[in-house]
């Protein structure tokens, strides 16, 4: 979340930029002031009331040893009337905090200067693009299909088992899941990432720590028993290992990768864009997590990017990057770059990655901080994370783009994983 400091320092401007991400802060803003003023007020009316009590105190036993008794059972009296206002100056200065917290989880983070004005899809920024699409039959089939017909994927049986959105991966089909889920953890271990293996469900407050409630707690899936939730990605966990850790400077970035399934409820979803994988309950996932220094955290960002699209190139799928508008952007992101991969037999581009800077948005709910190595003050780290990569729309794109009338190719670097080189 936003720290006061920002918000009651910069009003105008902050405003200004909740409004790229179609946000009015007008009236939430003006009450966070108005909260913060009341609540330095009262911190200082307790301040003082503690330190009468405090002073008090010390004359009591004076007074006593000076024989003005009735001076000290005055004294002592009104003590007892000063603890009993601290007391409620702390009940009241409790209240106020709790009251500006619940709304600074409301309001979204400020967008980067370099984030385009818009409110929809259609107004992302395309950065650049690479691969080639390949030409294929006017009998090319969509994966779900393609699927069927090489016994890859039951979507049925997912069905039976769970309900639509839980496909069941069968021979070739499963052995190209844990291909992809290797091949993307080497090629992360490789670029410096330190494997994690994190727990599927999480508490409430890692749900907070990275922003995922109150914002989409209708969107994740909840154990209400024991008030844990499925995660939605394995940023969740990995990113609130650092909840309440002060780092040093000398140990950043802090580089992690982790592999997880994930778990959305995708509510409302309808229609051809969840067809086949294109949009599932449970998926897998390869997610990249970055801690860094506000300094360099953007130079972390083009880095997570270009290791993306390293990843995307080896896998031989055409490709674009979008820089995503203010309307297009999550919640907490700062500045977020979308991948996305063209499925040939769709004829339609299909998201497989966003990477984001946060900036200090999660580190502040988080309370991550780094002690600076100049002077050892600690101040607020900045989290970034990508997915590298999300399989279903990944594993989509290669059955369609490589489909032949043999059978379905294998790309050159997955092929020492899947151990064949054709689907048929």
């Amino acid at each position: 979340m936003l720290t006061l400091k920002t918000i009651t320092e910069n009003q105008a401007e902050v405003i200004s930029r909740l409004a790229k991400k179609h946000f009015d802060g007008t009236s939430v803003i003006a009450q966070v002031a108005a909260l913060d003023q009341t609540r330095k007020s009262t911190q200082t009316e307790l301040d003082n009331t503690l330190a009468e009590m405090n002073k008090l105190s010390k004359e009591i036993g004076d007074l006593f040893k000076q024989g003005k008794q009735a001076e000290a059972n005055a004294a002592k009296a009104k003590t007892a009337d000063l603890k009993e206002e601290t007391q409620k100056l702390s009940d009241k200065l409790k209240e106020i905090e709790k009251e500006l917290t619940n709304i600074l989880l409301t309001i979204p983070n400020l967008p980067h200067d370099s984030v385009p004005a818009g409110k929809h899809a259609e107004d992302n920024v395309i950065e650049r693009t690479g691969g080639t699409v390949p030409e294929l039959g006017k009998d090319a089939l969509p994966h779900w299909e393609l699927a069927k017909k090489y016994d890859l994927i039951d979507f049925e049986l997912g069905v039976k088992i769970s309900g639509a959105g839980f496909p069941v991966y069968k021979g070739k089909g499963a052995r190209l899941q844990r291909a992809l889920i290797n091949f993307f953890l080497d090629q992360a271990r490789e670029a410096g990432y330190l494997e994690i293996q994190p727990p599927y469900v999480v508490n409430a407050d890692s749900g907070y720590g990275t922003g995922q409630l109150p914002d989409k707690e209708g969107q994740m899936y909840h154990a209400t028993a024991d008030d844990l939730y499925l995660i939605p990605t394995a940023e969740v966990p990995v990113t609130n290992i650092y909840r309440d850790v002060i780092l040093n400077e000398k140990d950043l970035p802090v580089k992690n990768t982790a592999y997880s399934a994930c778990f959305r409820r995708e509510a409302g979803s309808y229609g051809k864009d969840v067809r086949g994988l294109n949009r599932l309950h449970q998926f897998d996932k390869v997610e990249i997590v970055r801690i860094d220094t506000p300094e360099h955290s953007y130079q972390s960002l083009e880095e997570m990017v270009k290791y993306v699209e390293g990843l995307v190139n080896k896998l031989e799928l055409p490709y674009r990057i979008l820089r995503l508008c203010g309307g297009d952007m999550s919640f907490t992101s700062a500045l977020t770059f979308d991948f996305e991969v063209f499925s040939t037999a769709q004829e339609r581009w299909l998201e497989v990655s966003s990477v984001s800077n946060f900036e200090s948005y999660q580190a502040n709910r988080l309370k991550c901080r780094y002690r600076t190595a100049a002077d050892k003050k600690t101040q607020l780290v900045h989290t970034l994370n990508g997915s590298a990569l999300a399989l279903p729309r990944i594993v989509a794109a290669l059955l369609e783009n490589n489909q032949t009338a043999e059978g379905i190719k294998i790309p050159k670097a997955l092929i020492p994983y899947t151990g064949f080189e054709l689907i048929c």
